[in-house]
């Protein structure tokens, strides 16, 4: 409601516009949302499956989606659901939290690139219609400043392991510190920094693996573009086919490039739709169009996941309650 009220947007209007909707190109748009999260899930497993850590292509999709919701119940800018993925491998296959991180640290750096590429080309075609100005060029070059910024940074403690090793020691003993004792972080030091070995070791493996690169930048490219569609297909489902490609490209690249940087301000519920919004009205599409086009994308982006996330928690859950079980009741006999 506040969301209504702060763009004076009519709700009757929303609802006119609902009721217009086009089912079929709503149909499609569910679908290539949900063949986005595929695409992404088959990116990480290939970087995966390079470090010899092996996981069923369902169990990885679910740990995508349980970390979608842990990312929406927990913003953060993605690192709480990436936190959530490290933590599920490690917990099928001890261990292996070293290369599990690894091979999140690769993709994520591989999406950034396809976002600063996204940037520009947006950047590009705003430059051609001659809208490229303002608001519009500042933020643009904003978030390509920033997104590079924070690859470099990623990078440089990917590569520089005594730098890592400083700065994680260093936490430990700060956390420590301020603990007065009451802390004995022993262990979990050891811990942390054997984590941070196996993270470097599996890094530097990847330069040597061109074609995992290429393969994981294929099917993150093709998750990109099913991103796109989801706007694209929103947009003529209300029968609004107006809407430019430069305006696709520049939101998905927005949304994108500020949930990656760590800026510390929550971007899932009331800031994307109000940016969304307003990027739309700055494309020129009017308000009550902007809006309906807002709420319906966001119940594919953001509360279709969310329940998917749940249910894939759910799943996993009980799944492990279940082998636990049957354990218990069936023991190997040697």
């Amino acid at each position: 409601m506040i969301y209504i009220y702060a763009f004076n947007v009519d709700i009757q209007e929303i609802f006119g516009e609902v009721q217009k909707i086009k089912s079929f190109y709503y149909v499609l748009a569910i679908i290539v949302s949900l063949l986005d999260i595929f695409l992404f899930t088959l990116a990480w497993r290939s970087l995966l499956r390079f470090l010899s850590v092996k996981f069923p292509v369902l169990k990885l999709f679910a740990f995508v989606w349980i970390g979608i919701y842990v990312d929406t119940i927990i913003p953060a800018e993605s690192v709480s659901g990436e936190i959530a993925k490290i933590y599920l491998v490690n917990k099928e296959q001890n261990g292996t939290s070293g290369r599990a991180t690894a091979s999140i640290v690769a993709h994520r750096l591989v999406s950034m690139g396809i976002t600063i590429a996204t940037l520009l080309v947006g950047a590009a075609l705003l430059l051609v219609q001659s809208l490229l100005y303002g608001i519009m060029l500042s933020l643009i070059l904003f978030l390509i400043t920033m997104v590079c910024l924070f690859f470099v940074v990623v990078v440089f403690f990917s590569f520089k392991e005594k730098w890592t090793f400083r700065m994680l020691d260093g936490l430990i003993r700060f956390a420590e510190r301020i603990s007065r004792g009451r802390w004995k972080l022993t262990k979990l030091r050891d811990e942390v920094l054997q984590t941070q070995k196996d993270f470097h070791v599996a890094v530097k493996e990847y330069i040597h693996a061109p074609k995992t690169l290429f393969t994981a930048s294929l099917f993150s490219s093709m998750s990109w573009v099913c991103a796109l569609l989801v706007y694209y297909f929103t947009f003529q489902a209300i029968g609004y086919p107006q809407i430019p490609w430069s305006a696709i490209l520049v939101i998905s690249a927005v949304f994108v490039a500020v949930k990656s940087i760590p800026i510390g301000v929550p971007f899932e519920v009331g800031l994307p739709e109000i940016a969304l919004t307003i990027l739309l009205q700055m494309f020129g599409v009017p308000v009550g169009i902007g809006a309906t086009a807002t709420i319906l994308s966001r119940l594919l982006t953001l509360w279709l996941r969310f329940f998917i996330g749940f249910g894939a928690q759910q799943w996993v859950g009980i799944k492990a309650i279940v082998s636990g079980t049957e354990q218990r009741d069936y023991p190997t006999v040697n």
